[in-house]
């Protein structure tokens, strides 16, 4: 039997590394979107941003598997905050380097994030999701902020309050830590499969995922307000999917959110609501994936988390160089990718209901 206690145990870190992210996302979109309005940095800053904040978080993770006590998140604001003086005073040679420091800080907090949430989820996806999702209502926050007056000053204090929420969630991981193994309790795979092809094709799937998420038909987006609904839709369908996961399986829940979404995804172009609907279901399955590679990885979260940011990365990269130019292609590039996802996660995932089994 199960020894996992409420999923409301330990919730706390959850909420206080969503905020955490949210202001990781604010300070870096903020500069981002500042960035693109010079034109050398129109395609070239996106670019950069992707690689150097997502790729190099599977490093990142080890060493914070390996070294835990390291203070992953109070590094990463520091090193976001001086990013963002430095693009302010201009006191570094070349923008590249202030930039390459904010995505550094930027992989920090999120691996340190995801360290501690795993670590305190007992088995469940509802931390980490909650975790994730605060992501998409930083990058709408400081895409807004970008466009007004507040200047960088300004935005470095506001990250600044991310330090204290970041050092109480450490009160929880330190309850975790007590324990030889605390994400024994993620047993979502498939006991069938070797682990490296778990890893494998939930790295393929988020990839796929990720290219997915720029052909979404969204024609209808075209005021400020449309934009912020599209990324409050995207996080509160982050943060569902583990809710919803954690109650009635992983394996439904990625089956069930990936059918739902194509109806209202294809119907959606030009019809807001229907579209944010599929948008909501569509973002549900990003906490299973992780759940499936920690499962073969649980002694190694950080890491498990860096193939997740990896593989988002490598979704992103054709976005720069190819994209669908009519919305009957994207529906059926959405199609076949959906229909390669589900095979995946049937191959990869256990069924439901017996996830507390031992392996």
């Amino acid at each position: 039997m199960s020894s996992r206690k409420p999923l409301t145990h330990n919730m706390g870190a959850a909420w206080l590394y969503f905020y955490v992210h949210y202001v990781t996302e604010v300070i870096c979109f903020f500069v981002l979107t500042r960035l693109t309005g010079d034109s050398p940095w129109l395609w070239a800053a996106p670019f950069a941003y992707d690689a150097l904040a997502f790729v190099p978080q599977g490093l990142i993770g080890r060493i914070s598997d390996r070294f835990p006590k390291i203070q992953m998140s109070v590094i990463g604001v520091f090193l976001m905050c001086a990013a963002g003086l430095d693009f302010w005073l201009s006191l570094l040679p070349g923008r590249f380097t202030a930039l390459v420091i904010l995505c550094l800080g930027n992989a920090c907090t999120h691996i340190n994030g995801a360290e501690v949430t795993l670590r305190c989820s007992d088995g469940r996806l509802a931390h980490s999701a909650i975790f994730v999702a605060g992501g998409s209502f930083g990058v709408i926050t400081g895409k807004l902020l970008a466009k007004t007056f507040v200047p960088y000053w300004a935005v470095v204090l506001f990250t600044l309050t991310a330090i204290p929420f970041a050092l109480l969630a450490e009160y929880y991981r330190k309850d975790a830590d007590k324990r030889e193994n605390p994400c024994e309790n993620f047993n979502y795979n498939n006991p069938g499969v070797p682990a490296g092809i778990v890893v494998l094709v939930a790295t393929l799937i988020v990839i796929v995922r990720g290219y997915m998420g720029y052909g979404i038909p969204t024609s209808w987006n075209k005021t400020t307000l449309q934009t912020v609904m599209l990324f409050v839709t995207m996080g509160i369908g982050k943060g569902l999917g583990g809710v919803i996961a954690d109650a009635i399986g992983v394996k439904k829940t990625a089956v069930l959110s990936m059918i739902c979404a194509l109806p209202f995804l294809f119907c959606g172009d030009n019809h807001m609501f229907v579209s944010l609907i599929g948008v909501m279901f569509f973002s549900m399955t990003m906490s299973i994936t992780l759940a499936l590679i920690v499962s073969v990885l649980q002694k190694a979260p950080g890491l498990a988390f860096g193939f997740t940011t990896i593989g988002l990365f490598l979704g992103t990269v054709p976005i720069f160089f190819f994209k669908f130019t009519t919305a009957f292609a994207n529906c059926v590039m959405i199609a076949v990718l959906t229909a390669l996802c589900l095979i995946g996660v049937s191959v990869i995932a256990r069924k439901d209901g017996k996830a507390d089994e031992q392996l």
